[in-house]
């Protein structure tokens, strides 16, 4: 550190000079390296370092030397800063004060709890009730919100191609459909020779398999199918096979619920347009209508079967479980299209179990499944919450569970395959000497440039259509200009806000976790309990008298903010640097995002979460710290996002808001093709559709908001 800090005072010392005869002799790429060379060696004291005003990778586009001297000064000046910083600054950052376990603990609980549990009913007609209920509720509240239900109701294409040869018994014809217009999907339509009667159809779908519907397994599974006289649809899914590019990755479909409109309403409708395929069909037998599919084809088994009552049979193989049990086995946690945002406000995966009945299920896992869903957590409380209703409606027969013990691991492999041939025999053939042996055939699987499928150029994945959706939004972006309407208009927006971001009123308790002094600054450290949910580290700053608090949060955490404190510091404020949900010490330990997913899937939004907390601590400040109204100060485009909403929402505690890197747009996040699984936050559902980062500045106005690169 003395070394480091040697180097730091001397080269600050001279960056003026060095800085003008850069500006005359030296070579531009010279001078990015110098600058750069010297942000990474500051970020190597002050953990997460980023300079005010610029960024910490070099812009390609700074070619000029003005630029180049601009941005030189710039780092040296904040080198400077950081150079005069106290050297126990940060350990004071550092320090922890809730440890690693709170967060993980506080999110499960918090989840867990939010669930729904199965009803209590006396009998069948009174279930048909509720799933009837549900099976609305969830399509009109989850799946069909925004331009999702104009997605719905519109004409789509179907397209034939060539038809070839698969094996003895059956032949393979090409297509491709549009799940919604413009977004077209791949399959393969296995269709058995000299069909002369009705026969029964099944939806074939995959799980995370990259090879997709060209996969082994799959292709087996649909022939040995056709060799039976059944007609199967091998659909690609997103992301997988032919549908492998990045906008297609399940990670951006969030990118439409920041729109407003329902990430996962491509994901249904891919389902429901091939089933739709099926039936058009001149020989499907609409009362023989199955699906079945393994992992991510497993979710989407029970998913569309529970909501589209013309599937009469499903079979999901290792492919979901209960909310509840996810949050406790987190192997369970699935990718946005299992955790949904708001399904489990309608209903939970045993609810979908049970809205299978009386309809035959054979529910499939594995015993020692070496990826998620294991039999000895998973099955159980389906089978608790179905078997009950399958009885009231005297077809418990008609729901069955096979646990695969060879190879036992996560798989649709012959075993698994075997007793989804005994199902269709049992309850779609009536041929009483029906053979569910599997009839060898891995001559006649194929590859998957045979099974290549011709698609658009121009086909729409999920950024696309986030991109198209973000056009016209926000839906009423005009902020009115006279003072009295403007006054109407904040406050109606205050309230359209805090239902957006599902924003709380949390009730601060803290509890004092220690105290040190290094370098003459004062910490103080906090836990503040958020009404009993949440616990939030704080550490509480000074240097002598103060004149007035800021509360400083960044997207890397307390820990990186050390230069930004010492500079509030040096002006004589008091920092209370905290890290609220998701951030720094809250961070949670294992599967951070997918336990953000389900916190969104159980009806709350972890920006407002963030949102709520800042605010709650700001409330705490200025009545516990007789602070008066405190300034929020954040370090990053998410930080710098949830503490503008925090200033929009709270008058009263907060002076105004100070944001380093915040975004100019929401739609930065579509246009720069954010995920889920790195911001998690920064999809909350509609908020885009009814704000922009303009009409969220109003909202604080007329205090300050002020905004730096």
């Amino acid at each position: 550190m003395p070394k480091d800090r040697s180097f730091l005072t001397t080269f600050c010392s001279h960056h003026r000079a060095v800085s003008a005869l850069l500006v005359v002799a030296a070579p531009p790429r010279w001078v990015q390296s110098v600058a750069h060379a010297a942000q990474n060696r500051l970020k190597t004291i002050f953990p997460g370092f980023h300079p005010r005003g610029v960024p910490v990778n070099i812009r390609a586009t700074m070619k000029t030397r003005s630029s180049l001297l601009v941005l030189l000064s710039l780092t040296c000046s904040t080198l400077a800063l950081a150079a005069d910083a106290p050297s126990g600054l940060q350990s004071l950052l550092q320090h922890p004060i809730i440890g690693t376990n709170v967060p993980m603990a506080e999110v499960q609980a918090f989840t867990e709890v939010r669930v729904p549990p199965m009803p209590a009913v006396k009998s069948a007609a009174e279930w048909q009730k509720i799933a009837d209920r549900l099976r609305r509720d969830m399509l009109e509240r989850v799946v069909f919100r925004g331009e999702a239900a104009a997605w719905r109701d519109a004409k789509t294409k179907v397209e034939w191609f060539d038809t070839m040869e698969g094996g003895p018994g059956y032949k393979i014809r090409k297509l491709r459909y549009e799940a919604l217009p413009g977004l077209w999907i791949p399959a393969l339509l296995y269709l058995p020779d000299n069909l002369t009667e009705k026969a029964p159809v099944m939806l074939a779908v995959n799980g995370h398999d990259p090879v997709g519907k060209a996969v082994g397994y799959k292709q087996i599974r649909c022939i040995n199918l056709a060799k039976r006289g059944v007609i199967s649809l091998n659909v690609e899914w997103f992301n997988m096979g032919q549908l492998r590019t990045t906008g297609y990755a399940h990670s951006r479909m969030n990118q439409l619920d920041l729109c407003g409109t329902s990430g996962i309403a491509p994901f249904y409708l891919a389902m429901k347009r091939g089933v739709d395929v099926l039936l058009s069909l001149e020989h499907a037998d609409p009362n023989r209508v199955a699906v079945a599919g393994v992992s991510g084809g497993g979710w989407q088994s029970i998913f569309i079967s529970a909501l589209d009552t013309r599937i009469t049979l499903a079979n999901p193989v290792a492919g979901y479980s209960s909310y509840r049990t996810r949050a406790r086995y987190l192997t369970d946690l699935g990718d946005s299209e299992q955790t949904p945002c708001d399904m489990a406000t309608v209903a939970d995966y045993t609810h979908m179990t049970a809205m299978r009945a009386p309809r035959p299920t054979l529910l499939t896992f594995n015993a020692k499944d070496n990826c998620c869903f294991a039999a000895p957590h998973a099955l159980p409380p389906l089978l608790d919450a179905a078997q009950p209703i399958y009885t009231m409606y005297g077809q418990t027969s008609a729901l069955r569970s096979h646990i695969n013990y060879v190879p036992g691991t996560h798989n649709f492999e012959r075993d698994n395959r075997e007793a989804l041939y005994g199902m269709i025999g049992d309850f779609f053939s009536g041929d009483p000497k029906f053979d569910a042996v599997e009839i060898p055939c891995d001559a006649e699987v194929k590859t998957n440039t045979v099974l290549t499928v011709e698609l658009p150029a121009d086909n729409a994945d999920f950024n696309t259509l986030a991109r198209a959706l973000s056009r016209n939004l926000p839906r009423n972006p005009k902020i009115p200009e006279a003072k009295g309407a403007l006054v109407r208009w904040q406050q109606t927006g205050r309230a359209k806000l805090r239902e957006v971001v599902h924003a709380k009123d949390y009730a601060v308790v803290a509890e004092r976790a220690g105290g040190e002094e290094k370098d003459g600054v004062k910490a103080t450290f906090w836990k503040l309990k958020m009404s009993g949910v949440w616990t939030v580290p704080a550490v509480e700053l000074t240097r002598g008298a103060t004149k007035e608090t800021v509360i400083l949060v960044a997207d890397e955490g307390r820990k990186s903010a050390a230069a930004e404190v010492e500079r509030l510091l040096a002006a004589g404020k008091r920092v209370l640097a905290v890290d609220p949900f998701y951030f720094g010490e809250s961070k949670i330990a294992q599967r951070d995002y997918l336990f953000a997913l389900l916190v969104a899937g159980v009806g709350e939004r972890p920006l407002g979460l963030q949102a709520s907390q800042l605010a709650a601590i700001a409330r705490w400040s200025q009545r516990e710290l007789k602070s008066g109204p405190v300034t929020l100060v954040a370090c990053g485009p998410r930080s710098s996002t949830f503490s503008l909403i925090a200033a929009a929402l709270e008058e009263r505690a907060v002076a105004g808001a100070e944001l380093h890197g915040a975004l100019g747009s929401l739609k930065e996040v579509i246009e720069k093709d954010w995920t889920v699984d790195k911001t998690p936050e920064m999809f909350c559902f509609g908020l885009l559709e009814a704000f922009d980062v303009p009409q969220l500045t109003a909202l604080v106005a007329p205090r300050k908001t002020v905004c730096t690169p």
